[in-house]
């Protein structure tokens, strides 16, 4: 098997707010920037409240979703009197956090998510980043009083646009299903159990502990579905199924009803076998996304430890 080894992880910084309605992560920062902690053994601790405009609205965003701001364009565009506030805002980011892609950055960005959707515990990335999925396979076994599952986002583009890509290592906790502005109890201990074992995998992994290799299991975006459409108005027509409602990561085969129309026809899943994600998830209404769908896959990961001087 594969060994690899990484530098120290002694810079991380737990992000929340990066949607200023998902109130869990928003919470856990707030907390731990009350509570002063900045500094768990060797790892250095920065808690930031992401877009503290769209917090205080208590709305997804302000002019323009602030995680999609994080690509080389954006964060080296020219401040004009029209710039986005999230657009501006991300420059801010990219300075305190990054620059991204140099090695001035954070060690390991965290960033925290909640989704409207049932999708349990994921860990979301854009990349194969080992020092991730080390993480994610820490998680898994810790923490069983929910599903957690890996999720491996749209690998083809030319770079990532989120908030996690500012750091040399990073990923997405995204938890649900919870209400936009909404704190629940359950997903907010979740939250806080997954990023307590985050940074226990950190304090570990500097220490000097070797991380064994195998097999992850986890989940490919292969495509988005839209809601069915009127071709004039572009208004939707029906809604997400009963029988598809709730049953993220679920296998869709052809023939299982996906939506219902307005008048109460069902409309049927056609296509090959693949299991659907962020199902009716409220913020990707107007991004046209009714649900994801996703290939199951296995990673091959390797052993890892620190690297010594």
């Amino acid at each position: 098997m594969e060994h690899v080894s990484f530098p120290a992880l002694s810079r991380v910084a737990i992000c929340g707010g990066t949607h200023g309605n998902e109130m869990s992560g928003v919470w856990i920062v707030r907390e731990m920037q009350k509570q002063q902690v900045d500094k768990v053994g060797s790892v250095s601790i920065t808690a930031v409240i992401s877009n503290p405009r769209a917090v205080e609205a208590c709305k997804r965003y302000t002019e323009t979703d602030l995680n999609r701001c994080f690509t080389d364009a954006l964060l080296s565009a020219p401040i004009t009197d029209t710039t986005p506030y999230e657009v501006r805002r991300a420059q801010e980011l990219n300075a305190h956090l990054g620059p991204k892609g140099s090695q001035e950055g954070m060690d390991l960005v965290c960033d925290l998510h909640n989704t409207t959707a049932n999708m349990g515990l994921c860990i979301m990335s854009y990349t194969l980043d080992w020092i991730s999925l080390h993480i994610y396979k820490h998680i898994q076994r810790k923490i069983t009083s929910a599903s957690v599952r890996l999720i491996c986002l749209d690998m083809t583009l030319p770079e990532a646009y989120s908030l996690d890509s500012m750091g040399k290592h990073g990923f997405s906790i995204e938890i649900g299903p919870q209400p936009n502005g909404v704190v629940r109890a359950d997903i907010f201990n979740l939250m806080k159990e997954a990023v307590d074992q985050t940074i226990d995998w950190v304090q570990r992994f500097n220490s000097g502990s070797t991380f064994e290799g195998g097999e992850v299991e986890a989940y490919a975006l292969e495509k988005s579905i839209d809601y069915p459409r009127d071709p004039e108005t572009k208004e939707i027509t029906a809604i997400i199924h009963p029988q598809l409602q709730d049953r993220d990561f679920s296998v869709l085969q052809p023939g299982d009803p996906i939506f219902l129309s307005l008048s109460g026809e069902t409309v049927k899943y056609e296509g090959k076998e693949l299991h659907p994600f962020f199902v009716n998830e409220c913020a990707y209404y107007e991004k046209k996304i009714a649900f994801h769908l996703a290939r199951k896959i296995t990673l091959t990961v390797p052993s890892i430890n620190v690297k010594r001087d």
